[in-house]
Order: structure tokens, then C-alpha cells, then sequence
């Protein structure tokens, strides 16, 4: 039995939000993801993959930000909330993620399969 959509749904009830700089996309670069996440998001042709790639860009960033936010990955809700990977203009959440949640989020994505975004 595939466990992944209650590990990832857990994970992302416990990792803390925050309000980003609008207009800052300097997060949102390529990542990798899970295929389990992957399946949540929009298809894009390989010529926008390319695109976003040669840019060092997320293929989902649209003018207006993240066109995927609320079904974003686990590695994009973490950046900001730990201090392994702040957020360049210094927001954060009022708590940051808890140091069990982040291994474990980290774990996740070392024991399963990853694609670029």
C-alpha cells in the first residue's frame, strides 16, 4: 500500500506558513519533487520546461507568483521555515518547523523517486 498522499498531507499540516515579499520569486527556482507531487500539478510541454530551466525558474512561476501554491511541494513549503534554508529577504514564520518535521520532510525526499519540476 502506496503510504505517500497521508505522509506528504502530514507533513504539509505541519510545516508553518509565512507572508513572502511580493514580488519575490527568489525561491522558485528548479527543484525536484516527488512523482506523488508531481501527479497534483499542472502538465507542462517540455518546451516550457526547457524554458523555465534555462532561466533557473520554476515552471509553474507565473507573473503573479507560484500558479500551484496551494498544492506547491514539500522542498518549496520548507524554504523560509528553517534556518537551513532562510528566506533571502529575512521573512519567516512566527515558529519556525519543527527540526523532526524538516528530517522527516528530508527523508521523504531521499527514499522516494524524484523529477524536476
Amino acid at each position: 500500500m502506496n503510504d505517500n498522499p497521508e505522509i506528504i498531507a502530514r507533513l504539509r499540516e505541519n510545516i508553518p506558513s509565512f507572508k513572502c515579499v511580493e514580488g519575490c520569486h527568489d525561491c522558485c527556482g528548479p527543484v525536484t519533487t516527488s512523482s506523488e507531487e508531481m501527479s497534483r500539478l499542472p502538465v507542462k510541454t517540455d518546451a516550457e520546461h526547457d524554458a523555465a530551466l534555462e532561466e533557473l525558474s520554476c515552471v509553474h512561476l507565473g507573473p503573479k507568483g507560484c500558479t500551484v501554491y496551494g498544492e506547491r511541494p514539500l522542498i518549496c513549503r520548507l524554504f523560509g521555515t528553517t534556518a537551513k534554508m532562510p528566506c533571502p529577504n529575512d521573512r519567516r514564520p512566527d515558529v519556525m518547523v519543527d527540526s523532526q518535521i524538516e528530517a522527516q520532510v528530508h527523508h521523504y525526499i531521499a527514499t522516494t523517486r524524484q523529477v524536476l519540476v
